[in-house]
């Protein structure tokens, strides 16, 4: 099925609106995709709602085919689910950008007065702040209510380098979730140290069920794999969900099935498992499909009746009220300069490794082979293996940012480039985490079986067949030793560094050296 029998599907199906007979529409983003959380107004009067697919977008990056199978398949399922719930829908597919498309049915409907919802994405927010310039007052703007804290009250303070855990304690005595009075439950904030178990031998996972895919589906997924062969990833075997329903029956099975593991072994990585006990529900959250507070009040629930342990819950609610809400404010409070931010000046282009999962270092193709195959990987190899791994490859985190942006179904830029320039890569200079994220290889050994795996051998510092994890990041230390050294928390390393012997020290920075030579770059 075409783009064109899509749209014919919409006319003959739905009866698609005839813009000319109304004076009130509401522009529905890719990624609000929840009437619940628009305006009263909106429930009550039922205006045309207008749809934008705009190739420019799709093309603007080489995203993930999952990712556009998902953005395209849950956009059009929405569009034809919101007559049912007696609204007229216009779908209106365009070549040029979404505010162009916007502008051109304003300018064929000047009787039409349209209400949009402000993007959490800052390229599209400018956009329609430019159409709202031109059209004036016929275009208006609401405030987005996809996520639960009030950017304007936190951004001056996150600005400033103020931390997660105290935004997210504020959140917890806002939101009330796991509270006792005006304690928290259980004595403890945050339970971090219960949750940093390697997952023991042959322990059980619970799969993730698929979800089929039906006829919008299969016809997207022909459409991507026609016009956008050439983008990153694979689009076989996609089996996300793409309606509410769907998603809803993903959150009741990771309430029921592996939240109550989830907490001790949130940190873990396993070959051949990269799932294990996480949610996969992001890209939901990300785009309305599932609204934070539901997740976390069955979350919340699950505690209360018993089925899940209290770490566990924690750290979702945390995952959620904490750092999702945290990321948002950050994104708001540092844009659009955060953008260019390069703390450590790298210039080196991405290593190849990133786009085809061909390396021998096993840790690295366990966490890449997953994105390219579904466009997901858990936060841990997103931190602790794909960042880490770039910082001490010295590559410049713009080229990182950007392809996370486009590899993982789950990233839009706001999410994204806090987790990249921010906490992964240091790259802001500190003002969200409080010291680099670099590590040898003793960290990837201690939370996975990886080392097992590999060619190179962890408990050899230096040479040809080290972990190469190990001599890199003594490396990184060396170049980086005044960022270091001014850290309470790091100027420790600093120090071991130093009182490593001479020949040590050659050996690391030649080993380094040799290695970085070496490696493969776009």
């Amino acid at each position: 099925m075409s783009k064109q029998s899509f749209i014919s599907l919409i006319k003959s199906g739905t009866d698609q609106a005839d813009l000319s007979n109304h004076k009130k529409a509401v522009f529905i983003l890719h990624d609000q995709l929840n009437l619940e959380s628009w305006p009263q107004w909106v429930q009550d009067e039922k205006p045309v709602l207008i749809f934008v697919e705009s190739e420019a977008y799709l093309r603007s990056l080489p995203f993930h085919k999952k990712k556009l199978i998902y953005l395209l398949s849950s956009l059009r399922h929405f569009a034809l689910e919101c007559p049912e719930a007696g609204f007229p829908v216009y779908y209106h597919p365009t070549e040029e950008n979404i505010g162009s498309g916007l502008n051109e049915l304003l300018k064929a409907n000047k009787q039409l007065q349209l209400t949009y919802m402000t993007p959490s994405e800052w390229s599209t927010r400018e956009e329609l702040r430019d159409l709202k310039k031109e059209f004036k007052d016929r275009v208006n703007e609401t405030s987005n209510t996809f996520f639960l804290a009030d950017a304007e009250a936190y951004k001056d303070r996150v600005k400033d380098g103020w931390l997660m855990e105290y935004f997210y304690r504020e959140m917890r005595q806002q939101t009330g979730y796991l509270m006792d009075g005006d304690k928290p439950e259980g004595g403890e904030w945050n339970y971090d140290e219960q949750n940093r178990e390697k997952l023991p031998k042959d322990h059980p996972v619970p799969e993730i069920a698929e979800t089929e895919t039906g006829d919008i589906t299969d016809e997207v997924i022909a459409l991507v794999e026609e016009e956008y062969e050439d983008h990153f990833g694979k689009s076989e075997g996609f089996s996300y969900a793409v309606t509410r329903r769907q998603a809803l029956y993903r959150l009741n099975e990771f309430i029921d099935q592996r939240l109550d593991e989830f907490g001790p072994y949130e940190d873990a990585m396993a070959h051949g498992r990269h799932e294990l006990f996480h949610s996969q529900l992001s890209l939901y959250l990300n785009n309305g499909l599932i609204l934070p507070k539901e997740a976390c009040d069955k979350a919340e629930k699950a505690y209360q009746e018993g089925k899940a342990r209290l770490n566990s819950v924690e750290g979702f609610i945390r995952q959620i009220i904490g750092w999702r809400e945290y990321v948002k404010v950050y994104y708001e409070a540092m844009m659009p300069e955060v953008r260019e931010a390069n703390h450590f000046d790298f210039k080196n282009a991405l290593p190849e490794l990133y786009w085809s999962g061909e390396t021998k270092m096993n840790c690295l193709q366990q966490c890449v082979e997953p994105v390219i195959n579904e466009g997901y990987s858990h936060h841990i190899p997103r931190l602790m293996v794909l960042s880490n791994f770039s910082n001490l490859t010295e590559t410049d985190p713009r080229e990182l940012n950007r392809w996370f942006y486009l590899a993982y179904v789950d990233a839009w830029e706001w999410v994204v480039l806090p987790n990249v320039l921010g906490m992964s890569t240091f790259a802001d200079g500190g003002v969200l985490a409080s010291k680099p994220y670099v590590s040898s290889g003793n960290y990837i050994n201690k939370m996975s079986d990886y080392c097992k795996h590999c060619d190179y051998k962890i408990s050899k510092k230096t040479g040809e067949d080290a972990c190469p994890f190990n001599y890199l990041y003594w490396n990184f230390i060396d170049k980086q030793r005044d960022t270091f050294a001014n850290n309470q928390r790091s100027s420790f390393m600093v120090n071991m560094l130093d009182k490593k012997s001479e020949e040590d020290k050659e050996k690391i920075f030649s080993s380094s050296q040799k290695f970085l030579e070496s490696l493969e770059r776009e």
